[in-house]
């Protein structure tokens, strides 16, 4: 069975990208299961907290649900072309101490994302490259999703009704689950 972890990159309440991987648990097969999470309670990094105080709760408490994981889907919004600053303050945090970063992040990774624009989320998928890459992740490059006009393709409910989303969503699924399933070398 593989164990997917979705992680969304907004706090909104209403997040297209926090729906988008809700859609995904229904479209799983049974032998794949995907958890859902936020950023909320991620403080903004600082070093002299760090010292301090240690890694906060919230980001132990996200460290160990990559861990937990085969594969993580970064569900992220596009913001002036990139990466919203909270979700790369997250990956910030979870990187600390360098010590432990290679166990988090030399694991399957991908990236989704939703947004209203005309464009998706490309430009802030392309951004993720070079993090993931610094932190040695292992990408999935076998598939790509990001949703134009999301706003369109959701009920009020925050439920992806549009139907060809959902089977690019599931096929999408589909392929990053064998890819963080598949026997490591």
């Amino acid at each position: 069975m593989a164990k997917l972890l979705g992680i969304s990159g907004s706090l909104r309440q209403h997040s297209l990208n926090t729906a988008l991987l809700k859609a995904g648990q229904a479209l799983l097969p049974d032998s794949v299961t995907l958890e859902v999470a936020t950023l909320h309670g991620i403080p903004l990094y600082d070093g002299d907290l760090e010292e301090k105080s240690g890694v906060p709760e919230a980001v132990t408490t996200l460290k160990q649900k990559i861990l937990a994981s085969d594969g993580i889907i970064l569900a992220s919004p596009e913001y002036n072309a990139g990466i919203p600053g909270v979700f790369k303050n997250a990956i910030d945090w979870v990187s600390r101490p360098p010590a432990e970063s290679a166990a988090i992040f030399q694991r399957p990774f991908a990236v989704i994302g939703a947004s209203p624009s005309g464009f998706g989320t490309i430009l802030g998928q392309h951004a993720w490259l070079g993090v993931l890459r610094q932190l040695g992740a292992d990408y999935w490059s076998g598939g790509r999703l990001l949703i134009s006009r999301a706003h369109e393709s959701f009920n009020d409910q925050g439920q992806l009704i549009n139907q060809r989303n959902q089977e690019e969503l599931a096929k999408f699924l589909q392929g990053f689950a064998k890819f963080a399933s598949r026997p490591k070398s």
